[in-house]
């Protein structure tokens, strides 16, 4: 096999690894599990675990980011930037749960803004009311 050929062969082998594995990693729901999970609750919380919770349900924040940002582009837009850059004044939450959670931390370091973008279509799709 002539150096050229051989090259194009390792260049399509590697094309092929980071392309499966970037498909495969950067789902929404992959994202979500790998990254999100590990506060919010995918599901309403049973009574034993109110307690131990360290960030609201998905489904109490996609609740008052529906209230503020009624359609889904927003939304998605609003939490991207949320994700990356989370601040006080952008919070939607009601107080008390800023009181008993504290403010997101920004996940810049553990997620791109592509995928902050595809998380936040994830948890629209799966979590908002469709009452649009």
């Amino acid at each position: 096999m002539s150096s050229h050929a051989h090259q194009f062969s390792m260049l399509l082998i590697s094309l092929y690894v980071v392309t499966t594995s970037l498909s495969a990693d950067t789902s929404g729901e992959v994202l979500f599990k790998e990254k999100c999970s590990y506060c919010h609750l995918e599901t309403r919380p049973s009574y034993d675990k109110i307690n131990t919770m360290v960030a609201p349900p998905m489904m109490g924040v996609l609740f008052h980011v529906q209230q503020s940002k009624p359609s889904k582009l927003e939304a998605v837009a609003f939490m991207s930037d949320y994700i990356l850059n989370p601040h006080l004044s952008k919070a939607l939450c009601q107080e008390k749960s800023i009181n008993k959670f504290g403010l997101m931390p920004s996940m810049q370091g553990n997620l791109t803004s592509k995928e902050a973008n595809i998380v936040a279509e994830y948890v629209y799709e799966r979590f908002a009311s469709k009452n649009e």
